[in-house]
């Protein structure tokens, strides 16, 4: 069906080309050698001719055409709407700056060129209008839905709260604890699950490394768990920057675009938003900040497991993981004995606490 629209259309246009043209060309005829006098209805005669050479012509570009028009139809079904709108709308914006100019344009005088360059500049500010409007639409959504609240004012902002969005990336996904923090209400605001961080998950589920397999279905199983099980507001953001390639930029300029938070556990994603001025929640931060304090010189009931790196040291747990070097403690592997703290570490990674035996101290 569509192959024979297409030589439809070809014929059509070959039709019109010759009906337009048809005086001309047979002018030309006359005044050659080839000069068959006076041709009654040019008019008609080129139509018939320029519609017959379309035609034929469509026996070699038909099948070119039909491909080109299924490959595009694939590619503009892929399209968001949005993505769509806003390039139809920047074509629109291009054409018409493209029609203001074309009257100067049209009055250069120089034989050709003024008839040329209309055209040029109508494809040129055309295509700009289209890559500026699909390339800078999360921009101009995130302008106009400025514009909307700024009209509607401070009433508006009385009755209804700003609500902050709260951008997920993989780590904080898989990590898994984001589902516990959200059931405790501590989190407020909307969760907002980019596209891509979701086909990152994807590949990984899908991934022939059995951990990498089972990390990415725990994820999409906490997904799953957020959306259905869960008091809280999620938004599945469709959009893309296919201009950036990797997540984590994808992620900061989401964050820049909605005026969001990043949540996150990852420590390079962490020092590259603070870099470029984007706010984030760790997750690691968070556990540390409710972890029980623990200041040097207090004592610590524990039971040593397992020797340290350093000769002589021994290692403990706490209930909540941290772990704690006691230097001198090898020889008490398998005794729960009290210890003295020394000093703690804490950085974004965890926490870590240095201590010695109780029973040292008071032998010195």
């Amino acid at each position: 069906m569509l192959k024979r629209f297409v030589e439809l259309a070809f014929t059509l246009v070959g039709a019109s080309a010759g009906y337009y043209l048809g005086p001309e060309f047979f002018g030309l005829l006359q005044e050659s050698p080839l000069n068959f006098g006076k041709v009654p209805g040019p008019h008609y005669i080129g139509a018939v001719l320029g519609a017959v050479i379309m035609f034929v012509a469509t026996f070699w570009l038909s099948n070119n055409v039909v491909k080109w028009i299924r490959w595009s139809e694939e590619r503009l079904v892929k399209i968001p709407a949005a993505d769509g709108l806003f390039g139809a709308l920047g074509l629109i914006f291009g054409l018409i700056v493209a029609f203001l100019i074309q009257q100067p344009l049209a009055q250069l005088p120089i034989p050709g060129v003024n008839r040329v360059l209309p055209f040029i500049f109508s494809g040129l500010f055309g295509y700009l209008g289209f890559r500026v409007g699909y390339k800078k639409r999360d921009e101009l959504i995130s302008v106009f839905t400025l514009g909307r609240q700024n009209k509607e004012g401070k009433q508006k902002n009385e009755e209804k709260p700003y609500v902050e969005h709260k951008i997920l990336d993989t780590s904080v996904i898989i990590d898994g604890r984001i589902a516990d923090i959200c059931r405790t209400g501590f989190l407020e605001g909307t969760l907002v699950i980019p596209s891509f961080v979701l086909e990152e998950l994807q590949h990984i589920a899908d991934s022939s490394d059995v951990l990498k397999r089972n990390r990415g279905r725990r994820g999409l199983d906490i997904l799953n768990k957020i959306q259905k099980e869960l008091d809280v507001d999620v938004l599945i953001y469709e959009g893309d920057f296919e201009e950036i390639q990797e997540v984590d930029s994808k992620l900061v300029k989401l964050a820049k675009v909605l005026s969001g938070k990043v949540v996150t556990n990852d420590f390079n994603l962490n020092k590259v938003c603070e870099l470029q001025g984007v706010s984030v929640l760790n997750i690691n931060d968070l556990a540390n900040a409710v972890k029980p304090v623990v200041l040097p010189g207090e004592e610590i009931n524990v039971q040593v497991i397992k020797d340290g790196k350093e000769h002589g040291q021994g290692v403990a747990y706490l209930d909540d993981g941290t772990m704690i070097v006691i230097e001198g403690g090898r020889e008490y592997i398998g005794e729960r004995i009290d210890v003295l703290v020394t000093s703690v570490l804490q950085t974004s990674a965890g926490r870590m606490i240095f201590a010695k035996p109780k029973l040292l101290e008071k032998a010195l």
